[in-house]
């Protein structure tokens, strides 16, 4: 890991998308390449790696600083406030303001003056990946949820995040531009 991170940082690669520096991106990529569980670097940070674990680790950071591309794009996923999410070119990279409100149960008071007891159904204008729809959801286990967005694409990953967090049930996903997108829907 630390081969990695100095051969980003010697790179010059930018960071933002998930991780804020070198190391945490390397961490990132070497264990996820390798299968292993990405909170639990302590358990792992002993083991020894085999040339070819070396070689598909190298690789992948290679094509890090070659195509300059995301991790989260390399890997398929990205986290948002502990919660992964799939994504792929067809959205960005899921990153929030907003999702420390909702993640956050300290912080969830904040948005109690928008969401009084009374409120039953949320709307996520641009859901892109519908990560906020998801974290949404899980904070609010009585709302159900509209994640609306122009691109199809976009909601094609959408889809993927929905089911992927069991939420087809509590989540509408809707197509459109703006607020056309659930015209005439209470």
């Amino acid at each position: 890991m630390r081969a990695a991170s100095a051969r980003l940082t010697q790179a010059g690669v930018v960071f933002g998308h998930g991780t804020t520096n070198a190391w945490d991106e390397a961490v990132w990529l070497v264990l996820w390449r390798l299968g292993l569980p990405l909170h639990d670097l302590d358990g792992v940070a002993a083991r020894t790696l085999s040339a070819a674990e070396q070689d598909a680790v190298a690789a992948l950071i290679e094509q890090r600083i070659a195509t300059r591309k995301p991790a989260a794009y390399l890997t398929g996923e990205a986290w948002l406030h502990g919660v992964a999410f799939t994504v792929d070119e067809r959205v960005i990279v899921p990153r929030s303001l907003i999702a420390e409100l909702i993640a956050h149960p300290e912080y969830g008071h904040a948005l109690d003056a928008w969401l009084p007891a009374a409120t039953r159904r949320v709307l996520d204008l641009c859901t892109g990946n519908g990560s906020l729809a998801v974290l949404a959801a899980l904070a609010w286990p009585e709302v159900r949820i509209d994640a609306a967005d122009l691109s199809a694409d976009a909601l094609a990953v959408a889809r993927l995040n929905v089911e992927r967090h069991g939420l087809t049930g509590r989540i509408r996903l809707r197509q459109g531009d703006g607020l056309a997108a659930v015209a005439g829907e209470r």
